[in-house]
Formats: C-alpha cells, structure tokens, sequence
C-alpha cells in the first residue's frame, strides 16, 4: 500500500483509512454485481423494480470513480502537472454526479409517461421446485435482500470519507445509506401491482428517479464548486474547512504578523493554501522567519500539502477578515 497522495505523506490513520476504504469499495463492487444480477433476473415488466436495478448500476459510478481517482492521485507531481494530481478526485466526483443526474431525470420522465399512458403492469408466476409462485414475493425477497448490507458499508464508508476528505467516498457512502428507502419504495411497487393498484409501481418509480436526481444534483453541484476554486469546504461541503479559521489564527497570534488573508481551495485530499501577511515592521521579516512559520503552520492540518506565505504590503479589498 502506497503511504502517500501524490508527494503528500499520510499519517498513520490516514493510511489505514486509505487501504480500509479500497478493501470496502472492492467488496462494494462484488456485492453490486451480484445484485444487478439478481435484481434483473426477477424484476419483469415492474417499472419501481426496473428503476431499483438502474440505480443499483448507477451505483458502481462512485467506486470505480473512487478507486481510478486513487490511482491518479498517488502519481507524484512533474513538469506538466506541478499542483500534483490530486484534481482526479474533482474529475471524478463530476462525472459520477452528471451520469446520476442525466439518468434520474431519464427514470423520471419514463416513469410520467407510464403514468399518463395508464400502462397496467403485470406480474407473472414462475415454477419453482415444482411450485407455481408469484413471481412479486421473488422480487420482494431480492429487494430485501439488496437493502441492509448497502447501508452498512454506507456508514463504514462514511467515516472513512471524513478520515480522508473524499468527497468521492463521501457521495458514495450517501447514496449507500439511502439505498433502504430504494428497495422499501420498489416492494411497495411490486405490493401495489398485487392489489390491483396499477399506478403504484410507477409512482414508487418517480420517487426512486425523484432521489436519484437529487443525489445527482446536490454532487454535481458541489463537484463544481470544488473545481472554480471556492473556498476549501469540509468533506460533506456543510461549511467552511476549519482549517481556514485555524491557519488564521496561527498567523494571527505572531508577534510580527499585523494582518492576515486565507486563500484555501480544496485540490481533491489535499489544499493549496496561499497565506497573505502585512507585517507590523516589513524590514524585519526575513525569509528564515518566512518559513519557519509556513512549517508551523503546515502541521496544523495533514491536509495542507501546499502552503505559501505571502509578505504583502496590504491586503486587497476583498479581504474581509483578518484584522488583528
């Protein structure tokens, strides 16, 4: 297992993050493919049980966007790529958030259409150890099935996510511990088909497609936001890093130092941290001093891979913060 993001070195915890995190995507994979399998085996002409199966191949979008992006990431930087590669994760992220949304909205205008159509879905019986059965109960069972080991690796990851700043891991451990309300809604489909209720099944079906738009859109939008720069958010974009306000204060708490401005953005794991500083005297800050306070400051957080103090004159005028 390689210790590093790119010519970053990881602590301790953060490596066993990392190689945990791998292991829960590869069985994330296995365990996908085997209920793609299954799901698709059973789900006839239901439209709740055709969406169920369509997120569950959605699904596989965030571990391989996971698992390629790490790869990336680990390469150290060069000539042509002098910020590192850690805007893989950023790539990544994207494009697992625009095939969740084009998808969503495709489920969702399908499953309209069915309604407006007033199309009569039909569940048959299948032979089975010389039994005839209702092929729903088999649908049902294999929704149940599908339901509980996402959520669980849902919360697994979601620590994980936190541990790493993935937001990669993050997107996926959220769709992970919504994948309950998914099956719940597909058997209530299949259950409605059974009654006589026709218009469940397609309804149930715009509920799954209803959260898989959003999913898609609350990732791409964050997605976005990391790659024009805003400033550094936490993994669950919820607010700002507090490494800024951390950065800040170090800055803030030196004796030469008058005033201070944080540029942070999120390069994927890492930031790229710019600290601008009005000294109290510019003729008595010398480079040693420079750096020594750019070192300190580094090891406030892991996740500082970058950081660059800037001696300024003063400060500009979008510095809102930063007064002593």
């Amino acid at each position: 297992m390689s210790a590093n993001f790119g010519d970053t070195r990881l602590p301790r915890e953060q490596q066993r993050a990392l190689a945990r995190a791998r292991r829960l995507e590869w069985v994330s994979i296995v365990f996908l493919a085997i209920s793609v399998a299954v799901v698709a085996a059973v789900m006839g002409s239901s439209q709740a049980m055709k969406a169920a199966w369509i997120e569950d191949c959605l699904s596989f979008l965030p571990p391989i966007a996971f698992l390629v992006a790490l790869r990336r990431v680990h390469r150290r930087s060069d000539d042509e790529h002098r910020f590192g590669h850690h805007r893989a994760v950023g790539a990544a992220h994207l494009a697992a958030s625009v095939a969740l949304l084009a998808m969503g909205s495709f489920l969702l205008v399908e499953s309209a259409m069915t309604l407006v159509k007033q199309e009569h879905p039909t569940i048959g019986t299948v032979q089975l150890f010389g039994h005839t059965i209702w092929l729903g109960w088999l649908m049902i069972a294999a929704m149940a099935w599908t339901a509980v080991p996402p959520v669980v690796l849902g919360r697994m990851k979601m620590r994980l996510a936190e541990d790493l700043h993935d937001k990669v891991l993050y997107a996926d451990a959220d769709m992970n511990k919504a994948d309950w309300s998914t099956a719940a809604g597909a058997m209530l489909g299949v259950l409605g088909i059974g009654i006589g209720w026709w218009w469940a099944d397609s309804v149930v079906a715009g509920f799954i497609a209803v959260s898989i738009v959003r999913d898609g859109w609350t990732n791409l939008r964050n997605a976005l936001d990391g790659l024009t720069d805003v400033q550094a958010r936490t993994f669950d974009d919820s607010g700002p890093h507090p490494a800024i306000d951390q950065v800040e204060r170090y800055f803030l708490g030196l004796p030469w130092v008058e005033r201070v401005w944080v540029r942070m953005r999120d390069m994927g794991h890492v930031f790229h941290t710019e600290v601008f500083v009005v000294p109290t005297d510019p003729h008595r800050v010398d480079l040693d001093v420079l750096a020594r306070a750019g070192e300190e400051a580094a090891g406030l957080d892991w996740k500082l891979d970058d950081l660059q103090v800037v001696p300024v004159a003063e400060l500009p005028e979008s510095a809102g913060r930063g007064t002593a």
